[in-house]
């Protein structure tokens, strides 16, 4: 797969996780937050059970024989803690969508992009760009101005879509840092998605009523998200960044908050007043930024 090829593969996958914006707040019409998430991440495992338990077969000799860097704590340690955090941002983004619009969603979970580089510098000390800063002030800027321009104005689901992007933001930080030391991204992507569907259905048995009427009823919903989001959108993703800069990964995988605007338009009549045009629009260019800049100084640096 060439980078041109691989960068298409991950405007798609910006496409899947966009539209699938639109099949999540349908599915809350007829179950809770939890219960949903629980069963898209389970279709979401099944998909990539195959693919695992191939890599496992294929790699299993030469990884007992040449074991990689040991991870502290141990590997399950950290596969249950990355599905804890994908757990804990598809969960919030869920509730979220409970009381804020399809358009909202999309581009306020962008916000876990500018997020990234500055929990790296916590972790790893790796000093970020200067231009996160700025490019952080302008999605809260961003915010405000979807929000309405307003004093505390912002929606209750809005809220749980930002606090959501704490989550999304960490998961990014560490998963790569655990895959560096475990080369195994199906085996990875199947235990996290398993460990997120135990814990949403173990949470919707205790919190949520849930009957197999509404499991029907959703059944669309959640097999959009499941098998094509979850599933199909993530093992591309994991496939396609083999082969591209991970700055251009980062950037292309933004579009989804533009996608999720388009179809909210189309599919459930969102609309924005132009100030709410005007956030959008600013979150959009500090998100690129945040990513886009750095690439292009690298890049000036080694000419």
């Amino acid at each position: 797969m060439t980078r041109t090829q691989a960068n298409a593969v991950m405007l798609t996958v910006a496409v899947i996780w966009g539209l699938a914006f639109v099949p999540q707040a349908w599915g809350m019409a007829d179950m809770g937050p939890m219960a949903f998430t629980g069963l898209r991440f389970a279709l979401g495992a099944l998909v990539v059970a195959p693919l695992a338990w191939r890599e496992h077969r294929q790699t299993a000799q030469a990884e007992a024989a040449a074991p990689g860097p040991a991870l502290p704590g141990g590997l399950w340690l950290w596969m249950s803690a990355l599905g804890v955090l994908i757990f804990a941002g598809a969960g919030m983004q869920q509730m979220g969508l409970l009381s804020t619009s399809v358009t909202n969603a999309g581009f306020l979970t962008g916000l876990y992009v500018p997020l990234v580089p500055i929990l790296g510098w916590w972790f790893f000390k790796r000093a970020p760009h200067p231009v996160v800063w700025p490019a952080a002030l302008g999605c809260l800027l961003g915010t405000w101005l979807l929000a309405g321009a307003k004093q505390v104005e912002i929606a209750a689901g809005d809220w749980w879509v930002i606090a959501s992007c704490i989550p999304w933001a960490l998961h990014i930080t560490l998963v790569g840092w655990v895959a560096e030391r475990w080369n195994a991204p199906y085996r990875l992507a199947c235990v996290q998605f398993a460990m997120c569907s135990a814990l949403g259905l173990a949470t919707a048995w205790w919190l949520e009523p849930l009957s197999w009427s509404a499991i029907q009823a959703a059944a669309g919903a959640i097999a959009y998200t499941g098998l094509i989001s979850v599933g199909v959108g993530y093992t591309a993703q994991v496939v396609a960044q083999r082969y591209t800069h991970p700055a251009d990964a980062a950037i292309i995988l933004s579009s989804e908050t533009v996608f999720a605007a388009l179809f909210g338009a189309l599919l459930m009549g969102d609309r924005l007043s132009l100030l709410g045009w005007a956030g959008c629009s600013l979150i959009l260019v500090c998100i690129v930024a945040a990513q886009w800049v750095p690439l292009v100084w690298r890049r000036g640096a080694t000419a």
